[in-house]
């Protein structure tokens, strides 16, 4: 048994048990790793970043997705930028109100290697006839794009080589013209407590675009730095407002079965701690 030590941080990180090592591959775009860890199970990592664990998965793949979709209400078409390994797929699948899904993914193989090794992430979305699955790069695909979507979901690594594009003013200048008048996007922001640069970039790019930028978490352990942040935007500032019997209300009509997320967890994810409000330079009270 080896360990896989986490390397995006310098100073500072985490390491894994390696019980099996189940596939190592350099990719045209990346190096992958899957391996068995003795407590968090299937393991993927990407150059050196831990991506996902089945340990841990649903926390994160709940929030990224249900959060946003249940705030709509009314949400039908959904994109998908990132999320090659097919968890964020299978929880926008478990709507039925929604009608149709794009998903955009770099890298087949990413795609490939999770159907083989990490099975229940996709748990069959792929085979979803709602769903059509494009390879190419995000900021290509959305550059380019004239359809609509009512939400926008950015699962992708932190801004680190293909993906540090997915972060730019750019980027979201093409997202928010790509989403309907009520539309919504939401993104991985990273760890604020040791990514707080990450954070602040995403909030000045936010600033001024959408007529509601803000941020909310979710505690993943696979993500060292404790709480994980994910962005907020959205054209309409009712939307992350919504009271607490709406959401319970649209929760309930949704005949979801979740393992993290609630009506009440939704609501509190949107309180930020005051460290993080200080990095974005917003009050309790925005």
């Amino acid at each position: 048994m080896t360990d896989y030590r986490e390397t995006l941080h310098e100073d500072y990180g985490q390491f894994f048990k390696v019980e099996t090592m189940l596939h190592e591959v350099r990719t045209e775009h990346q190096h992958l790793v899957i391996f068995e860890n003795p407590r968090m199970g299937r393991v993927m990592a990407l150059d050196g970043a831990i991506q996902t664990t089945q340990a841990d998965e649903f926390i994160y793949h709940e929030m990224l997705t249900h959060v946003p979709i249940l705030a709509h209400g009314h949400a039908r078409r959904i994109l998908i930028i990132g999320g090659g390994d097919g968890g964020m797929l299978r929880e926008v699948c478990r709507h039925a109100s929604v009608e149709h899904i794009t998903m955009v993914e770099i890298d087949q193989a990413v795609v490939d290697m999770c159907k083989t090794y990490l099975p229940g992430h996709s748990n069959g979305a792929f085979d979803d006839p709602r769903v059509n699955l494009v390879i190419d790069d995000g900021m290509h695909f959305i550059a380019h794009c004239t359809d609509k979507f009512d939400v926008i979901i950015s699962d992708c690594p932190d801004p680190t080589g293909p993906a540090q594009v997915l972060f730019s003013e750019d980027f979201y200048h093409a997202c928010h013209r790509c989403l309907t008048d009520d539309g919504i996007f939401v993104a991985q922001n990273g760890t604020p407590f040791l990514q707080a640069d990450e954070v602040q970039t995403t909030a000045q790019n936010l600033k001024g675009l959408f007529a509601d930028w803000h941020f909310y978490h979710a505690a993943v352990p696979t993500y060292i730095g404790g709480s994980m942040t994910f962005a907020w935007a959205a054209k309409q500032t009712h939307l992350r407002k919504q009271s607490l019997d709406v959401l319970r209300q649209r929760f309930a009509s949704s005949n979801l079965v979740t393992r993290y997320y609630n009506a009440d967890i939704h609501q509190a994810a949107f309180a930020l701690p005051q460290y993080v409000l200080h990095a974005i330079g917003k009050t309790h009270n925005d």
